[in-house]
């Protein structure tokens, strides 16, 4: 009762305090309806929080979250899909320009390939094998597994491409894909280059855009 009640606390905090600051701006998102340019796809880890990490506002981001941040291949069979009608939604509806596959560290699920099954996890044990292609032959270690949780991320990264809506737009240059990798006790996230292959920090390629906009949205392309 004490965890559901400071859950209450928080929430009429936020009909009371925070949301009549911006009583506006939330009319203006029901009234013009969402436009946000960038679909997340993260983990459902509680200590990944994708409005934090980009510093953005209601409206701005299209988040779709998984234990994880795992994306299905395609598939034409139309069955229960989530993340794969989120990409759908984000692509073909809401028109966005860019899809961010954000990893992280000390990530549950990554380490679970490496782990025996749980008997009574039959959906989380079939989910887990979306990531066993970056699974390394090793005991692992932490070098292995933050290595395992990068190599997962490009992993992901491939599925996208084969979607229908997703491929003809890549090629035009209309989407664009990123990695990222939340180092959850550094405070950092390294980001994919795909000319080196590493996850490198955001601010090795600070001004390598040339336009003014956000440097990690820029990598994968």
């Amino acid at each position: 009762m004490a965890d559901d009640d400071d859950l209450v606390r928080r929430m009429r905090r936020f009909e009371t305090r925070f949301f009549p600051r911006f009583r506006d701006a939330y009319r203006r998102l029901v009234e013009q309806g969402q436009q946000p340019r960038t679909l997340f796809i993260g983990c459902s880890d509680s200590r990944v929080v994708p409005y934090l990490l980009t510093g953005s506002g209601p409206g701005e981001l299209f988040v779709a979250r998984n234990v994880g941040n795992l994306v299905p291949p395609w598939d034409a069979s139309h069955g229960y899909h989530g993340t794969v009608a989120a990409v759908e939604f984000a692509v073909l509806k809401l028109r966005v320009r860019d899809v961010v596959v954000c990893g992280h560290s000390h990530c549950g699920a990554i380490r679970a390939l490496y782990e025996e099954p749980i008997p009574e996890a039959a959906h989380m044990n079939r989910w887990r094998d979306l990531a066993r292609g970056a699974a390394l032959p090793v005991v692992p270690g932490a070098e292995a597994l933050r290595r395992t949780e990068q190599r997962s991320i490009v992993l992901q990264l491939e599925r996208p491409i084969e979607y229908p809506m997703v491929a003809p737009r890549v090629r035009a240059g209309e989407l664009f894909l990123h990695g990222w990798h939340y180092l959850i006790e550094e405070g950092r996230i390294l980001v994919l280059d795909v000319e080196s292959g590493a996850f490198v920090p955001v601010e090795e390629t600070l001004g390598q855009t040339g336009d003014g906009s956000d440097p990690a949205m820029h990598q994968l392309q």
